[in-house]
């Protein structure tokens, strides 16, 4: 496969044997395509038009590979080339693939599919990934089955292998985003906890809006947010179920509690304690409601996230006279990590360990960033006049954000970005947006 530009590839071809299962493929990269920094000329990829068995199936066919373009295309990392410069038309999945005829068009990867209907509500989705320049398969083929309501997950699902033996790393299409959903006037917005597709489709609601919400945060299995309310007249830390919506009070207690986030493996929380003038950070015992202090002082810390194995925490606090990150083990002694010029805060540690975003505010203009463990090789990747809270894709690979538009009539709405600082685009929601947290990959 040929990369163009600053990327270094490494390909590994594997024989077509017939279909495995999704969870077969797990940890499988045929094609590893490692992207450093620089621009990046997107790999040109054909996606046929997958073949539908039946003509109930032809719409969910077309929907499916309209997603999966969408998918792919809207990572930055391929460009499609369009179905009407396709020399050949896959009508059949099984025959074989003329790859000089995609050689012609320049496509360096060709994906091919099928769709069939089965009673009562079930669709099965079969596709094949070649390499074009190679003329060889990439992989086996793979099926997925699931019902009609399950469609967009169907077409992500592909995506993401594709993405997987690509790249050599996991996709995050398959994925949701939960945000606070903003409308109404400025100064009196009323604000509702929601969740969506990682694209902004699927919309569901998860609270009416009667109290202030804010930072819903995943957990490690995506079932359960917890976040921020106001229902008591005071921030408390509270969690939700995501089946039956149901939500209680985590933290009891008569002071504020806020910025609360979930340990990797889901059975401890880390939030902000606010008493007086201090705030410090605690963690607590989701299951028993037991929370003990992790920072001591005189500042204000908080906004806390863990590291991936949950040995270590980074934070964001004012100690130094001015609001700066910290790191510290998770009973030990905190080490200042930032030293720009400027204020830092919501920080979030990388799923994959190895960097930290957070939020820079430096004169009038606010950044989203990215720095090292230890603060070396701080790099900004958004400017404007309000941008803050990031949070990590499932894979490490892309940034959300939430951009605040200036005046009177400003309102908030999501960004996302490549880590390398490519690929800054809006992402759609059907009202104001706002505090979005990433899922992990679903199940």
């Amino acid at each position: 496969m040929k990369i163009r530009a600053a990327v270094a590839v490494t390909a590994i071809i594997a024989s077509c044997a017939g279909f495995t299962s999704a969870l077969a493929q797990t940890g499988e990269s045929p094609l590893r395509i490692e992207i450093t920094e620089g621009v990046i000329e997107p790999v040109p990829i054909a996606t046929a038009r997958f073949v539908a068995d039946s003509e109930a199936a032809a719409p969910f066919a077309e929907e499916i590979t309209s997603i999966i373009v969408d998918d792919l295309v809207g990572s930055g990392l391929f460009r499609n080339i369009p179905e009407q410069a396709h020399i050949a038309k896959i009508t059949n999945f099984d025959s074989p693939v003329q790859y000089s005829d995609w050689k012609a068009i320049n496509a360096e990867a060709l994906i091919t599919g099928s769709v069939e209907v089965l009673p009562p509500e079930t669709i099965s989705v079969k596709f094949r990934l070649f390499d074009v320049f190679l003329e060889v398969p990439v992989g086996d083929g793979i099926k997925f089955t699931g019902s009609k309501s399950n469609l967009r997950r169907l077409a992500h699902k592909v995506s993401d292998v594709v993405y997987s033996r690509m790249l050599g790393e996991k996709g995050y299409f398959d994925s949701r985003v939960a945000f606070v959903s903003e409308s109404g006037p400025k100064g009196s917005r009323v604000k509702r906890l929601a969740i969506m597709d990682y694209d902004g489709a699927n919309v569901r609601y998860l609270s009416d809006g009667r109290s202030i919400v804010l930072a819903p945060r995943f957990s490690p299995d995506g079932s359960r947010i917890i976040y921020t309310s106001y229902e008591s007249g005071v921030p408390r830390v509270y969690i939700m179920d995501l089946n039956t919506l149901q939500s209680r009070e985590l933290v009891e207690s008569v002071e504020m509690s806020f910025a609360p986030r979930f340990s990797p493996d889901g059975r401890k929380a880390i939030f902000s304690l606010n008493k007086g003038s201090n705030t410090d950070i605690f963690e607590i015992d989701v299951a028993t409601g037991n929370f003990r202090q992790v920072t001591f002082g005189n500042s204000i810390e908080t906004a806390p996230s863990y590291s991936p194995d949950g040995q270590s925490i980074v934070f964001e606090s004012d100690r130094s006279g001015s609001q700066q990150l910290y790191v510290q083990p998770i009973n030990g002694r905190a080490k200042r990590i930032s030293f720009g010029d400027g204020r830092y805060g919501t920080p979030v540690w990388s799923p994959r360990g190895d960097y930290i975003a957070f939020t820079k505010q430096a004169g009038n203009r606010f950044h989203i960033g990215v720095m090292r463990t230890d603060g070396s090789e701080e790099r900004l990747l958004s400017e404007s006049f309000l941008d803050e809270g990031p949070t990590w894709s499932p894979n490490g690979r892309v940034l959300m954000f939430f951009r605040e538009s200036r005046g009177e009539f400003g309102a908030p709405f999501l960004i996302s970005v490549d880590v390398t600082g490519r690929n800054l685009k809006k992402v759609p929601t059907p009202e104001f947006a706002s505090d979005p947290a990433w899922s992990p990959l679903l199940r």
